[in-house]
């Protein structure tokens, strides 16, 4: 026996969406929170209302309302019950993130809204009802105001950030070109991530990420102790214009990859990743740059090119020593930022070419807007008791 529910949105409802937009959604969570719970208890029971079964476990025993707080606002819900108390729905609480489904699939309905196959394929899936382009537009018609308040949010005091970036196709002009997509994150006083910002542009590279930094720091982002990123030019030239005073880490993962460049030989690769890596796990910076000298002198003779390339570019990689030891792992590489990116591109392949910067903007601020807060509602990411 299948246990399901059979909840449809009507015509009145969709049009109250589309016509309210974000304002709407607290009233939909509601009801599809309220269907997912009822549809649990049923499955909970093995037996749908008024059903007569031999494998019913149990019977219902009505509703108890439940006041919760969303970011779009309070809700209160209809938590049913069973009469030996044995049932609790565990779509409550998986359902209180269904306004973060629900705000990226506006977002991604708005991105494609030039397909109305699309449009209509999604909000099928999604609500069981499909509604037009024309609606969708209505629908999403605040959501750029809040994506836009959210990117343009005060900062505060972080201690740590981490800079990355990523490119997208666009169309612009009539052609296809990548534009580039720069993310930065924070670990704040209270050890708890968040994303700090993002922008997309096709500008020059230098110029983008000088004008993406100096908006934090308008934002009011103070208190950075470390900088931690790769060594691109455009970002390394911006960093030192607006974070000159600022000590910086440049990732270990990525000079692990650099570094490849310069072994002459393939059957050295491994060796050489292995000496790089005893490096950057030493127990110590003294002792990081005794391996350092150690694995340079190795291969002078054998790889100079590795040799000169390591000389001046692996102790950008040892900053993190100057740090707390129990701090030192996640600050040393922008791993971070990679799983990010990771998660972004399965969400923007689908889309494959944008259609202009600010629908890829659009689609990647939902995302990351939903992230940074399921980061600070999550479990902290560093300790700072005790750590000076």
């Amino acid at each position: 026996m299948t246990y399901h529910n059979d909840f449809t949105l009507s015509s009145e409802l969709m049009e109250q969406i589309a016509s309210e937009g974000l304002d709407f959604i607290p009233t939909l969570i509601e009801i599809l929170i309220n269907a997912a719970m009822k549809a649990e208890r049923s499955k909970h029971l093995m037996a749908i209302p008024y059903e007569r079964t031999a494998q019913r476990n149990g019977y219902a025993n009505g509703y108890k309302p439940k006041t919760v707080t969303t970011r779009m606002g309070d809700i209160t819900v209809s938590v049913p019950q069973v009469r030996d108390s044995s049932f609790y729905p565990e779509t409550l609480e998986k359902g209180l993130r269904s306004e973060r489904a629900l705000t990226m699939t506006l977002a991604e309905m708005y991105v494609q809204g030039v397909s109305t196959r699309k449009v209509k394929a999604i909000t099928e899936k999604l609500c069981g009802v499909s509604i037009s382009s024309t609606q969708v537009s209505k629908a999403t018609a605040n959501l750029d105001e809040t994506l836009d308040a959210w990117r343009n949010r005060p900062l505060g005091i972080f201690r740590y950030i981490q800079l990355d970036a990523r490119y997208e196709k666009v169309r612009q002009g009539g052609h296809i070109q990548d534009a580039a997509v720069l993310v930065a994150s924070g670990v704040g006083e209270d050890g708890k991530r968040a994303i700090l910002g993002v922008s997309v542009s096709l500008g020059e590279h230098e110029v983008h990420w000088r004008a993406f930094l100096q908006s934090l720091v308008e934002r009011g982002l103070r208190g950075v102790e470390l900088i931690t990123s790769d060594a691109h030019k455009g970002l390394k030239a911006a960093r030192k214009a607006v974070f000159g005073g600022i000590p910086w880490q440049r990732c270990q993962f990525h000079l692990q990859q650099n570094a490849q460049a310069y072994v002459p030989k393939k059957a050295l690769q491994s060796e050489v990743a292995e000496d790089l890596r005893r490096v950057f796990n030493a127990p110590s910076r003294a002792m990081a740059e005794g391996y350092l000298r150690d694995t340079i002198h190795k291969y002078e003779e054998t790889a100079p090119r590795l040799a000169n390339w390591m000389e001046a570019n692996v102790p950008e990689g040892l900053t993190v020593f100057s740090f707390p030891e129990k701090h030192q792992r996640r600050l040393r590489t922008t791993n971070m930022l990679e799983r990010l990116n990771r998660e972004i591109k399965r969400r923007t392949r689908v889309v494959t070419i944008f259609p202009n910067v600010a629908s890829c903007l659009r689609l990647i601020s939902a995302f990351l807007m939903e992230k940074s807060e399921e980061w600070q509602t999550g479990k902290k990411y560093l300790s700072f008791e005790g750590s000076t």
